[in-house]
């Protein structure tokens, strides 16, 4: 049994908010201290997984009860800043007038295996964010990518990760599949 120190109720909040709300609390605790994480959202499992790691803090698992699942994450290097790399944004008007125009566009949605099968942008081609640091080879680091999830904070998480192993022409379509109004799949 994992001993807590903190707990954050983020039921019913939708991506980018569980994430927003953890790194918030993250911030206020000293090193080493457990924070619980209470989710419905069910791709806060792959999204708390992926900012763990990019943030230095540690990932201690997840467990089910019902529909809420219960994350622990342990607050390591305090004091520390986070080593992160802001890779550049295009707004999703810009990006949507690419999308008409570009017929090579290499697309990264990094939603759930659920949100990208319910809808996604015809040609995109799919990694999870919780499976981006084991299959992003499959891309060409030489091609621009433009990463897209809901809202744009999952596509930064992975933009960084990328961007540590040598991916450098990223771009994060900000809002994402959220407000997309262009044909889908």
């Amino acid at each position: 049994m994992v001993q807590i120190d903190f707990t954050l109720d983020a039921k019913g909040l939708a991506c980018p908010m569980p994430i927003v709300k953890t790194k918030k609390t993250m911030k206020s605790m000293d090193s080493g201290k457990v924070l619980e994480i209470l989710a419905t959202d069910k791709g806060s499992t792959a999204d708390l997984q992926a900012w763990a790691k990019s943030s230095g803090h540690q990932y201690i698992g997840t467990e089910t009860e019902g529909d809420v699942l219960r994350h622990f994450l342990r607050k390591d290097g305090a004091g520390s800043p986070e080593e992160t790399i802001t890779i550049p944004e295009i707004a999703l008007a810009d990006f949507a007038q690419k999308v008409e125009t570009d017929e090579n566009l290499t697309i990264l949605d990094v939603r759930e295996k659920d949100e990208f099968e319910e809808s996604h942008i015809p040609g995109a081609v799919h990694i999870a964010l919780g499976d981006v640091e084991t299959r992003m080879e499959e891309l060409k680091k030489e091609d621009t990518i433009y990463i897209i999830c809901h809202s744009g904070r999952r596509s930064g998480i992975a933009g960084d990760a990328m961007a540590k192993k040598g991916f450098d022409k990223l771009y994060n379509v900000v809002p994402g599949m959220r407000d997309w109004t262009g044909k889908t799949v």
